[in-house]
């Protein structure tokens, strides 16, 4: 199953869900990758304890490479590092991406994450893909190549806002690009149930008949503490809240 994170808004936790999920793929045993098209890079960070400084095994060089003609072109996974977690490979962003992006979207290259990551069906039982805060060309290729979008909402007023036009242009995706597209669910991030505006936020969600998925995952102080670590909650606190509200979450997916 390929999963594709997507939130058109900064700061709403892409890359600490996609490289939570992974994680505990990765724990039950699943064959997981994680593929970083975030030219920030927050989940190679978060994977790896650094950013990815080896530009040839990187989504910018997989994507470079889909530019140049060669008889012999290498496969996505040639492109993908291990990570320190048994069973969790990814495919690392890089910096380059940014300057690629204009190159990629002229000459139309849109399917090609699509043909690679079909690919890979047989090596990976699961495929996260961690994507920038905007529509531009890698999230077009990742909504493309997907099978499921995950949407995080954090539980304000512009989050709502910019939630329908989202769901409008996964729609348009589907429509134009991706029949096999679907909204998996909204995942509820940094949710305090004592506050009254996001139970209110979260509730008329419900009531307008949204797929917003449970469990909500609680706002803590922890997952600070596993970014600046490295450590996925899976294996930083295993038996924390939180980690547990995310194992509960990543199981609703089937």
């Amino acid at each position: 199953m390929r999963y594709v994170v997507f939130n058109q808004k900064g700061g709403v936790g892409k890359s600490t869900i996609t490289c939570n999920l992974a994680a505990i793929s990765a724990s039950q045993g699943m064959r997981t990758l994680v593929v970083d098209l975030d030219p920030q890079g927050n989940s190679t960070q978060y994977l790896l304890g650094h950013s990815q400084e080896d530009a040839d095994i990187s989504a910018a060089e997989f994507f470079s490479q889909t530019l140049k003609f060669s008889t012999r072109p290498k496969g996505a996974d040639d492109y993908t590092v291990d990570t320190p977690w048994d069973g969790l490979r990814l495919m690392p962003s890089h910096p380059s991406l940014d300057e690629l992006h204009a190159k990629l979207e002229s000459r139309a290259k849109i399917y090609k994450l699509r043909e690679a990551l079909v690919d890979l069906a047989d090596q990976y039982d699961r495929i996260y893909i961690d994507t920038p805060p905007a529509l531009n060309f890698y999230t077009r290729s990742a909504l493309i190549a997907s099978q499921g979008c995950l949407i995080p909402f954090d539980c304000d007023d512009f989050s709502r806002r910019a939630l329908y036009t989202l769901l409008d242009n996964v729609q348009e995706i589907q429509g134009d690009h991706n029949e096999e597209l679907k909204v998996a669910g909204i995942i509820v991030n940094q949710f305090q149930p004592r506050a009254t505006l996001p139970q209110k936020l979260v509730q008329e969600l419900i009531d307008e008949g949204l797929p917003v998925l449970q469990p909500y995952l609680s706002a803590s102080v922890r997952i600070k503490e596993s970014h600046q670590q490295a450590k996925p909650m899976i294996h930083l606190d295993a038996k924390h809240k939180l980690t547990q509200e995310m194992v509960a979450l990543h199981d609703t997916l089937g």
